[in-house]
């Protein structure tokens, strides 16, 4: 979805399950427009109430959509992901068609077998060869979903590409660095909150955000010796923070802890999950 919008709206990272929420993006082209929702990754076994309400928006966006496309990381056992999307024999859902991504790290013979491989064995209606990062072979992509898509007017303004607010996106980044300093299980039990957002006439931006985790132990790693830690993830959230907004801004961290928060509905729905 970000290649295909040119713009990074859902945060990526190396690990597992990085996407919690459905992310809304929007493609206007001069003769459709599609209406992305980038969904958590599927989850088999739901450990919590979060992992829980990851996999219902996940069911929610498969009813709502008109297509599917079902990314498969090409470089590590993509004949195993197989099983985990493929359309069952009375499959009466929506058209897919499988991405075969990271195809910049298989060589051509490779990615020949692979992509044989999943036609052969795949029961999707299309099987497309990708690199999202290097912005190859979407032109395919596009083509096959404006195929699938229903005649109707636009649904948006052809200008905006999510309506989600920025401060939602504020949060998601700050997330994606959690994701990307910290190790272990120590991202996974954390979430973000924007608790104040000000655009300012003069001078930068406001954003205060809680990074709230949920046992006290994780406190101390993600402030780290004498704050070493908290500074460092401010400073790498703050720079990609003004990138995606185009102007300046005052960001202040700082650590809460919520125990059991993955585990409560009501924290779950106050923190937009």
């Amino acid at each position: 979805m970000n290649a295909l919008l040119g713009q990074s709206l859902s945060i990526v990272t190396h690990k597992a399950q990085t996407t919690r929420h459905r992310v809304l993006g929007i493609l206007s082209e001069p003769h459709f427009q599609a209406v992305f929702l980038d969904t958590p990754g599927i989850i088999n076994r739901r450990n919590d109430k979060l992992e829980e309400r990851m996999m219902a928006a996940v069911q929610q966006a498969v009813k709502d959509a008109e297509c599917l496309l079902a990314i498969v990381d090409a470089s590590y056992k993509a004949e195993e992901a197989l099983a985990m999307i493929q359309p069952g024999d009375d499959w009466s859902g929506p058209p897919m068609a499988v991405l075969l991504n990271k195809t910049d790290l298989l060589d051509e013979e490779q990615l020949a077998e692979l992509k044989q491989w999943y036609q052969a064995n795949c029961k999707a209606d299309a099987v497309l060869a990708i690199s999202a990062l290097e912005s190859n072979g979407l032109d395919p992509v596009r083509d096959w979903i404006a195929s699938k898509l229903p005649e109707s007017p636009s649904l948006y303004p052809k200008d905006i590409v999510s309506e989600l607010p920025e401060r939602f996106f504020v949060s998601e980044i700050i997330r994606k660095h959690v994701f990307l300093q910290y190790r272990q299980e120590v991202p996974y039990g954390v979430t973000v909150d924007v608790v104040n957002y000000r655009e300012r006439q003069k001078g930068k931006d406001l954003v205060e955000a809680e990074v709230v985790v949920d046992k006290e132990r994780q406190r101390g790693i993600i402030i780290g010796k004498a704050g070493s830690a908290l500074k460092t993830l401010g400073a790498a959230s703050r720079a990609e923070i003004e990138e995606f907004l185009g102007r300046p801004v005052y960001l202040s961290i700082s650590v809460k802890v919520r125990e059991g928060w993955r585990k409560d509905p009501q924290q779950l729905e106050r923190m937009g999950y």
